[in-house]
């Protein structure tokens, strides 16, 4: 059976403003330098204000014949034009930031020049003397050579694509043949590989021919699980090797590069450039905190906006194609103020959470030890500054603070808590900087266990169990200790 009844319901829901002005506090610089450009580009009723106002003779000063009090309230749809003209309103259309300077004008970012990876490879194939359908063949194998510089497919595969796509029959042989003596002769060396193994030899043989490399060639080629697998007594008896010569192999194979298609720099690459949303200097023994000027434009109302409000305000016969234009205007206008106010508000959001946080790891930031960070997570800011906890996080989302130690994340700072022998809470920031510690200082004949790690932070006033030790040496990407063993 339906039945209507009346329910109150509180909901809370945020305006368009206010999820625009969220947007707006996670961008980080460079990103919030587009979506001024791209706000300024869409209305026309904001200006940057750089030009020179000198000789500009405002009107609405307080120098000025025109008097807001003495005006006649203009009914056009309720507009009150004195609510845009007003001298009061006039200075809160700018943001000001003392550390701007013309230096900062400069924003694109550059771009680097040269010939993609895969069309420097195609020149190449430029010297070598090939048939039509050899050279099909080979530019094909180029094709197929992913952005390490290898070909992760088997042969045969490579065959039948040809004949499908190409429609070039050939056989396993003649594209192994090409592959080898063509494709693997291209610079830089090791690229066409199908393999790791293959790579590391055809990078030794393209050298002048040495005693540790021709042995380095031999054990790749007869031993090479041995090799990756750290395996050095295996190797030592299998080819009655000194560990001086072992050594010797070692190193040659090291500065062989096992990626060799990223190591080339032509690529048509946006170099990445990390542009600081925060300074922090220390200043006769206390923190400073200054917000980026990139992120602090100086803004207002264009100067023709406010011309063509006195214009209509001034005219005494008001036709039907000025009040379009004024309604159009107010809008603009409405849209101007409220862009810039949110501009003041996400840089007023930004110092104070950042301050927080300055302050909270104070020790850090005035000494640099990583070990002084404290635990901390969002809620604590959130709690000080009293924010909302997404707020936070969208303030410390992307953006980066150039400190004397470095340019940081802002993310880095937080980390949850552990408690030590003594029961106080330490930052797990503090445990894997004592972790990569202990690995270092390792004797690295005799690489240390998860299980020795952690018995050793435990005796150091830290316990945690073997898997947590394994979790935290994953993510400082330090391997197992087998891989990390040497001569």
């Amino acid at each position: 059976m339906l039945k209507q009844s009346l329910h109150q319901k509180l909901l809370q829901k945020l305006s368009p403003q206010q999820i625009q002005l969220m947007k707006m506090i996670q961008l980080p610089t460079q990103a919030f330098e587009e979506r001024l450009k791209q706000e300024i580009e869409e209305n026309p009723a904001l200006d940057t204000g750089k030009e020179e106002n000198d000789n500009f003779d405002d009107p609405y000063s307080n120098d000025s014949e025109y008097d807001d009090s003495g005006n006649e309230k203009i009914e056009t749809d309720d507009i009150n034009i004195d609510e845009y003209l007003s001298d009061d309103e006039y200075p809160s259309y700018k943001t000001q930031a003392n550390n701007y300077s013309s230096d900062d004008d400069d924003k694109q970012v550059p771009y680097a020049a040269g010939t993609s990876f895969h069309q420097s490879l195609k020149n190449q194939l430029n010297t070598f003397r090939m048939d039509e359908n050899e050279r099909a063949i080979a530019e094909f194998l180029v094709g197929s050579i992913d952005d390490s510089g290898y070909i992760r497919r088997e042969i045969i595969d490579l065959v039948d694509d040809l004949a499908f796509t190409q429609n070039i029959f050939t056989d396993e042989e003649k594209v192994l043949e090409i592959l080898t003596k063509v494709v693997q002769k291209l610079d830089p060396i090791g690229v066409g590989a199908l393999n790791l193994k293959d790579c590391l030899i055809i990078q030794l043989k393209a050298k002048s021919e040495k005693e540790c490399r021709t042995l380095a060639i031999k054990i790749l080629e007869d031993s090479f699980d041995h090799f990756v697998k750290k395996h050095y007594k295996k190797l030592l008896e299998k080819f009655n090797l000194t560990e001086e010569k072992l050594k010797e192999v070692v190193s040659e194979i090291s500065k062989l590069n096992p990626k060799p298609g990223s190591s080339y720099d032509g690529n048509n690459k946006i170099a990445e450039q990390i542009v600081p949303d925060f300074t922090i200097r220390i200043i006769e023994g206390n923190l400073e905190l200054t917000l980026n000027a990139r992120n602090a434009p100086e803004l207002k109302v264009s100067r023709e906006y406010n011309n063509m409000l006195k214009g209509y305000q001034d005219s005494k016969d008001k036709t039907k194609a000025q009040k379009d234009a004024v309604m159009f205007i107010k809008q603009k206008l409405d849209a101007a103020k409220w862009f810039i106010d949110a501009i003041k508000q996400r840089q007023q959001t930004l110092l104070i959470t950042m301050n927080s946080i300055m302050h909270y790891q104070q020790e850090y930031f005035l000494t640099g030890d990583e070990r002084k960070l404290r635990p901390m997570i969002l809620k604590d800011i959130a709690d000080e500054i009293n924010m909302d906890v997404s707020t936070v996080s969208r303030v410390a989302n992307s953006k980066y603070v150039s400190t004397p130690y470095g340019t940081k994340l802002i993310k880095e700072f937080f980390s949850e808590s552990m408690k030590n022998d003594q029961g106080e809470d330490v930052s797990t920031r503090e445990i894997k900087k004592i972790l990569e510690t202990v690995i270092l200082e390792e004797d690295k004949k005799k690489p240390l266990t998860d299980e020795k790690l952690s018995k050793l932070l435990k005796e150091k006033g830290y316990p945690i169990a073997r898997r947590t030790v394994a979790k935290y040496r994953e993510q400082l990407d330090i391997p197992v200790a087998r891989l990390r063993k040497e001569i």
